[in-house]
């Protein structure tokens, strides 16, 4: 069952229907950490092989890069 919240990120003015939520960011040493996020339930670390598996076989409702100020480091969060 999908879940509707209200997401950080906008992409329409269309309510968005999603059920978890994945993201790539940098910890403070600069060191990737993956997690998977069911809004209201839980947030769990995850591997990377993870993460890019699901990226790359899901059906990818919004992504929403994350900028760092002056960082190098790609970071991102996607909706599914």
């Amino acid at each position: 069952m999908a879940l509707m919240h209200g997401m950080r990120f906008v992409p329409s003015p269309i309510p968005l229907r999603y059920s978890m939520i994945y993201t790539a960011t940098a910890n403070s040493s600069g060191r990737m950490q993956y997690h998977k996020i069911k809004p209201d339930e839980y947030k769990e670390r995850i591997s990377r092989t993870e993460f890019i598996e699901v990226f790359n076989t899901a059906d990818i409702l919004a992504i929403r890069p994350i900028p760092q100020k002056s960082s190098p480091v790609f970071q991102l969060e996607f909706y599914i």
